[in-house]
């Protein structure tokens, strides 16, 4: 029962993780899906799991839940059976041997390094030590040929030791014993280390799913590939919120409400798959909403969807010029569409922002209770809307590399302190929703965007990312003309859809341009290329000459670039 004299508080999380996948040979490009499973979600699960009390919202996309099964199932098989592993570092800390290549020996190593220097390499001395090493590599690099394997694996060891969950090495005894035996790691070692990998990669979602019939947490969903689903529907919906935005040559995109359906509908089949019931939930990919995608939602009997603040200003900004502004409106309240049931719920973005960059630099006490403080003071000067409803949505992988030992004490402080509040409720959409009492407040528009800035501007409007956009929209196409052709078979023709569907992904637009770095820019910029040069392959089509050039280049890493984004 909820108290409507509490400041009622959700906590939701997004999982997402595009599919890394090679579309030829399936084996994976990058490695981050396990990575951040056996690091992130198994640490998120654990610190639920410490705090029953602390009721919050998990959001998995469909691609990642897909992924996170794979790669439980091919460690499986290795251990049991010996096949290979698809994943060449998982590979390269399994195999008796490594590459005898010096190209593919430098991979390793470069794949090795990647860890925030801060708090995970300087953490661990022995770690530290082997980096430095591989540094004096970049500066001679023939010394590779005096490179020997039993570095090569120590390296593989130490990665995977620093990328389990915080409660992992804390608690776990195999892991204790590696991590205090250094170096010489041997095949032995190696292979408890993959046991411990492959058991929490298969643990992961039975987890969550236990959590979530037991009520303590809300499990939610996204449309499948992770696609911008109002600009499937409508490319024009840009304009909603950057009137002067620069458009791709094609005034649609082909068929986009039919693909957009098939994207909702695959996510709830997955869904059901591995939670056994339907979501009524929805974090749109990068919460993009827009009228139109709310009305399919609500079609497919989605009871929520939530976004980000700045779509919720942008739609009020007609009223404030009409002088119709509730004086009572604000960002943290349930909002309806007129001639819609669906819920809509705004992100605090000031909130979500400071643990998403800020609070990794405080002590974990102090970070809480300024939240804490920053909660009451909305409670204070919202006190006449005893409907309101904070917001902090942030993703719940990227941020915690940045706060000491994975946001392990920001994370128990964070759960025991809101959840134990005299005057704060940690609740969930769908709990706001049943409560019968509670009346949203209804929106007579809502115009098109994300959590970012509020706008559509990380996907389209910009010249490399509008290129893409017209690079999908003729495979699209093409796609349109093979099936209405009937030259293909069932099998084949869906083979061609799900491949489709990877290249409707939004992450491939998030990365391109000039603000994010060239070595991320050019790894996602080739796999988008490969993956429509395989749509039409499996089309049975010649690809176009374009695909096997390079279009967009990055060329620096600032704030405003990467795996992590402020939302204004």
């Amino acid at each position: 029962m909820q108290d409507s004299n509490k400041l009622k508080v959700v906590l939701m999380w997004h999982m997402h993780q595009p599919d890394y996948r090679d579309c030829n040979t399936g084996v994976y490009q990058q490695p981050w899906t396990y990575l951040h499973a056996i690091k992130d979600y198994v640490d998120m699960v654990m610190h639920l799991e410490a705090h029953p009390n602390a009721h919050v919202i998990v959001n998995f996309t469909p691609i990642l839940l897909e992924q996170i099964d794979d790669y439980a199932t091919q460690i499986a098989n290795f251990l049991s059976e010996q096949s290979p592993i698809g994943d060449p570092l998982l590979s390269a800390l399994a195999s008796p041997t490594l590459p005898i290549q010096s190209l593919d020996q430098k991979k390793l190593i470069y794949w090795c390094s990647r860890s925030n220097e801060q708090h995970v390499i300087q953490r661990f001395p022995v770690y530290e030590r082997l980096l430095k090493l591989s540094e004096k590599l970049e500066e001679s690099p023939d010394s590779i040929e005096y490179i020997n394997d039993q570095y090569i694996h120590d390296l593989l060891v130490w990665y995977h030791l620093c990328w389990l969950a915080e409660n992992v090495r804390r608690t776990d005894i195999r892991i204790k014993r590696l991590l205090k035996k250094e170096h010489t790691f041997d095949l032995h070692d190696r292979h408890e280390l993959l046991t411990v990998i492959g058991e929490h990669m298969s643990s992961i979602i039975p987890r969550y799913r236990n959590l979530a019939e037991s009520k303590q947490i809300e499990l939610s969903t996204t449309p499948y590939a992770h696609p911008i689903v109002p600009l499937l529907v409508d490319l024009k919906c840009t304009t909603d919120a950057m009137p002067d935005a620069p458009l791709p040559s094609h005034d649609v995109y082909p068929g986009g409400v039919e693909r957009s359906r098939w994207h909702i509908e695959k996510s709830i089949s997955v869904f059901e798959q591995y939670f056994g019931f339907a979501p009524v939930g929805c974090w749109p990919s990068e919460g993009a909403v827009s009228a139109a995608t709310c009305n399919l939602l609500q079609a497919y009997d989605f009871k929520w969807v939530a976004s980000g603040a700045g779509v919720y200003w942008n739609s009020i900004k007609s009223l404030q010029a009409a002088e119709q502004l509730h004086e009572n409106m604000s960002e943290h309240m349930p909002n309806q569409l007129a001639n819609q049931d669906i819920m809509c719920f705004f992100r605090d973005d000031r909130l979500s922002d400071l643990i998403g960059f800020e609070y990794s630099s405080w002590h974990a006490d102090d970070a809480v209770a300024n939240l804490i403080h920053v909660l009451k003071d909305i409670a204070k000067h919202e006190k006449n809307n005893p409907e309101r409803v904070v917001s902090i949505i942030l993703d719940g992988e990227n941020a915690w590399e940045h706060y000491p030992e994975n946001g392990y004490y920001f994370l128990n402080a964070l759960y025991k302190q809101l959840s134990d509040h005299p005057d704060i409720e940690l609740t969930t959409y769908s709990a706001i929703q049943n409560n019968k009492t509670i009346k949203p407040q209804i929106l007579p528009t809502l115009k098109a965007g994300s959590w970012v800035y509020g706008t559509l501007s990380t996907w389209i409007g910009s010249k490399d990312k509008n290129t893409a956009w017209d690079m999908l929209c003729e495979a699209k196409q093409c796609y349109d003309d093979v099936k209405k052709s009937g030259e293909l078979t069932t099998a084949e023709m869906n083979e061609a859809t799900m491949q489709l569907a990877i290249c409707e992904g939004s992450d491939w637009f998030w990365w391109f341009g000039d603000y994010n770095s060239a070595d991320s820019v050019s790894d996602f910029e080739k796999l988008y290329r490969d993956n429509l040069s395989n749509l039409y392959q499996l089309l049975h089509q010649p690809a176009p000459e374009y695909l096997s050039s390079k279009f967009t280049f990055g060329q620096g890493n600032p704030e405003g670039g990467g795996s992590m984004r402020r939302s204004g």
